[in-house]
């Protein structure tokens, strides 16, 4: 049996320091790459993009956190660090790097209980776990489920058609991008755990369906123009 955690409220003055370190953070792993970085032109990859991105999970890792009895300072506070080494780590190494940051600055900034830091640095660390999850803690549970909702929805399919440029493809496309947006919310949905998550999930997947059913409605019936036949 662990050992109970008592929660350790996050002031909102010290939580918006740590937004601007991550913020400042993101930004300075892209400006001492060399030139081209880490693709730093894609939307995926660039410090304004993942700072949303890590924004938008903590806003949902909270909201799911209070709804199932989470501790909601490790979680928002564990999300808010979650991908904070993606631009500068390696995809498989980057939970594992972005929690070594985490636990340097909780350790550095703030007179934080070493059992706080220690949830948090393991939901850092955890967060790209692919498994079952059911199987990890809760607070780390609500920063993955968060961390999968934010690739479904309307804000998943603006970036999945933004990415149809960076392929070389034209809105005739359009169609199959927005299909690769409901595969990932079917996955997220097939994932989640808590009754809230799964709340979500279909919600945003309600969206992302609308607008696929409006995009077929004025694209299925455009047919490629067909070259000219030789010597005509």
């Amino acid at each position: 049996m662990g050992v109970e955690i008592r929660e350790e409220p996050v002031d909102e003055e010290a939580f918006e320091r740590m937004q601007q370190f991550v913020h400042d953070y993101l930004a300075a792993s892209v400006e001492k790459e060399e030139e081209g970085g880490r693709m730093r032109w894609y939307p995926w990859h660039s410090a304004e993009y993942r700072f949303n991105h890590i924004l938008n999970v903590t806003t949902l890792a909270t909201k799911i956190a209070r709804a199932e009895g989470a501790n909601v300072d490790v979680t928002r506070t564990a999300a808010l660090f979650h991908d904070i080494a993606k631009l500068e780590a390696d995809q498989d190494v980057h939970a594992e790097a972005g929690a070594e940051v985490a636990r340097q600055y909780l350790e550095t900034q703030g007179d934080y209980p070493e059992s706080f830091v220690e949830q948090v640095c393991a939901a850092v660390r955890d967060h790209s776990y692919q498994g079952d999850l059911g199987d990890v803690p809760l607070e780390a549970r609500c920063l993955m489920e968060a961390d999968l909702l934010d690739k479904v929805g309307a804000n998943g399919t603006a970036l999945m058609l933004l990415r149809m440029g960076y392929e070389a493809r034209t809105h005739m496309d359009a169609n199959e991008m927005v299909s690769r947006v409901l595969e990932r919310g079917e996955d997220a949905v097939s994932r989640v755990v808590s009754d809230t998550a799964e709340s979500l999930a279909y919600q945003r997947i309600k969206r992302v369906r609308w607008f696929k059913e409006w995009l077929e409605a004025e694209v299925a019936e455009m047919e490629p123009i067909e070259p000219p036949a030789e010597g005509s």
